[in-house]
């Protein structure tokens, strides 16, 4: 047991980092999800006729310390990474995976959960409980919960190495957004920048010993110089520079066969749906950060951001 599996003794149990060694991470995950799976199987096996609070109220609250050490490690990962925790997510990824497909695939617990949901217009729930119940059960429903045997045993292989994929198109996706500079050494390619970020852009070139501007695809720099910068051609390149991010990387496809369609047909929908989104919500970026005027340029930049997605995870849906 490590500091993760304690209750913290910090101002409203605020994550104690200074206190947290990367080697807590992995001990506490496999020690969360014992502590998890347990709480699961105690809802499982109740002998009890199935209810609103002995399963469904009972499910939203299991695993709550697994949570918060995922919520803590992950946005870690994401904010401050280092190879170390790279290679944590790496090991940690797949066993989530498998936790959460011993919940969804758990045909037992879905009976149960099947069970209220089936009679909940005779039950006196609430908005937020209706809300929830629908959730848990779509939760099931939509991830397998009534494939045969075969297929859950196939969409398990698929989900391992799918949550393995996409670890590592983030960390290229951070490894490539850490690479790309656009060296300005020219005043004039700055032109209607806020004062605000050509400082920030002339610090960044000194703290790498560069005279000028440094424009990176990080957000602080990348949004307000797609936003105000009147250089169209410099909005070009950071736009396609942006989009083409990992296109290169990502181009391996998991291994579906034509059978593994049914297996994953009841989620093509909420992953096809999280594509359009993402698709959407990019040209609308596009649009208001970097003005009709570059559309196009935005619109080759779309194309890229497409194709990696879909590299990334529409095959595990649609690749025969």
């Amino acid at each position: 047991m490590t500091i993760l599996n304690t209750t913290f003794d910090t101002l409203y149990q605020s994550a104690p980092f200074s206190k947290i060694d990367n080697d807590d991470y992995l001990p506490a995950f496999i020690q969360a999800i014992k502590e998890a799976k347990a709480e699961i199987d105690e809802i499982t096996n109740n002998s009890e006729t199935p209810t609103f609070e002995n399963t469904i109220e009972a499910l939203d609250f299991s695993g709550e310390q697994l949570d918060l050490i995922s919520s803590i490690f992950f946005n870690l990962n994401s904010a401050e990474t280092n190879d170390t925790i790279q290679k944590i997510a790496q090991e940690v990824s797949p066993l989530l995976s498998e936790f959460s497909n011993d919940i969804t695939l758990n045909e037992t617990l879905f009976k149960r959960v099947k069970a209220v949901y089936d009679i909940k217009d005779t039950l006196d729930l609430n908005t937020e409980q209706n809300t929830l119940l629908d959730k848990k059960y779509k939760g099931f429903s939509r991830n397998g919960a009534n494939l045969s045997e075969d297929k859950k045993t196939r969409l398990r292989e698929i989900d391992k190495v799918s949550s393995q994929l996409k670890l590592k198109f983030g960390e290229n996706v951070l490894a490539e957004t850490n690479a790309f500079e656009m060296h300005l050494t020219n005043e004039e390619d700055l032109a209607g920048l806020p004062e605000g970020a050509k400082e920030a852009a002339q610090q960044l070139a000194e703290s790498k010993q560069k005279e000028g501007w440094l424009i990176t695809l990080d957000y602080p720099s990348y949004i307000p110089f797609m936003t105000y910068a009147e250089n169209r051609e410099l909005r070009k390149k950071l736009a396609i520079a942006f989009g083409k991010k990992v296109e290169r990387d990502m181009r391996k496809k998991l291994n579906i066969h034509p059978d593994d369609q049914s297996a994953l047909s009841v989620r093509n929908m909420a992953e096809a749906n999280k594509f359009v989104s993402i698709l959407m919500f990019a040209l609308y970026l596009i649009i208001g950060f970097i003005g009709s005027g570059t559309l196009i340029a935005g619109i080759i930049g779309i194309s890229n951001i497409t194709v990696s997605y879909t590299h990334l995870t529409l095959p595990t849906i649609y690749s025969v």
